[in-house]
């Protein structure tokens, strides 16, 4: 089984680098996608209320037998969900969903700027911090702007901020100010979607390694000490996109990648989207 290495948050809690995503898993897939991503190694689960496939996620760990210290789950709670108490009764459905006593980290899923309700939510994380319901708490799709309110209001500095992130968007600006304030970034998409893995680029880096495309561009991105959520439903993929570790990535190959960068966003863009 893969050692997955680990990022320590700016909390001290250990999240490992590479984790398993769920988003448009249905609910009734999902259980056998997690069990299956459970068996090949990964530790980490990524979820969310909005994606509807948290009892699923739950299913899976309950049947897994593996410690829930082991475990490290996330989830998120969606744009209509935002306020104080509406934040707080969100988590608490979500950890019903689960079959969950805590979640190990719990984000704003979106800023949803014309909602603004961010800042509100934030108090609320904090809250369920406190209390130890939540081992490490953080925001999705956060820009600069967005990240300045929480830090100015808040009393915790968000310990992850997952973004779309990508060789064709690299998003440099909110990795700069992550790095400035001690956030972990996390990549969403990291392989846009499967756009990248035809790239001439890509496939000239995989045939020099004997490796597929996919785990090229993982490979950049754990280079970069960024963490993951490669997501399939398809258990050699699953396999797959955990084996990174037998090769590595020259300087030269890293500049590659990094030159496909052209704001090639798949999503949403945060300063517009409101859910």
């Amino acid at each position: 089984m893969t050692s997955i290495p680990t990022i320590t948050l700016n909390n001290g809690v250990a999240m490992p680098q590479i984790g398993f995503g769920v988003f448009q898993v249905p609910n009734d897939e999902t259980a056998a996608a997690v069990a299956a991503a459970l068996d090949a190694g990964y530790r980490s689960i990524d979820t969310a209320a909005i994606y509807g496939n948290e009892e699923g996620v739950g299913r899976a760990i309950a049947d897994s037998g593996l410690d829930r210290g082991d475990l490290f789950i996330t989830s998120k709670v969606w744009n209509s969900d935002q306020g104080y108490d509406e934040t707080l009764a969100a988590f608490h459905a979500s950890l019903d969903k689960l079959g969950l006593d805590y979640l190990d980290l719990y984000l704003i899923h979106w800023p949803a700027p014309a909602r603004n309700t961010y800042v509100e939510s934030w108090r609320a994380l904090e809250t369920l911090y406190t209390e130890g319901r939540i081992k490490a708490i953080g925001v999705s799709n956060f820009l600069p702007e967005h990240l300045e309110q929480i830090l100015a209001a808040g009393t915790v500095v968000p310990a992850v901020n997952q973004v779309e992130l990508h060789p064709t968007l690299q998003q440099r600006g909110i990795q700069s100010f992550n790095v400035a304030h001690g956030i972990a970034t996390e990549a969403w998409s990291p392989l846009a979607q499967g756009a990248l893995l035809d790239d001439a680029t890509v496939l000239d880096i995989a045939a020099a390694h004997g490796v597929a495309p996919a785990q090229v561009v993982l490979r950049w991105h754990l280079q970069q000490d960024r963490i993951i959520i490669p997501k399939s439903v398809t258990p050699a993929r699953i396999q797959q996109n955990l084996d990174l570790f037998g090769f590595e990535l020259t300087d030269a190959e890293l500049a590659a990648l990094d030159a496909l960068e052209n704001d090639g966003r798949t999503g949403p863009h945060p300063a517009e989207f409101n859910g």
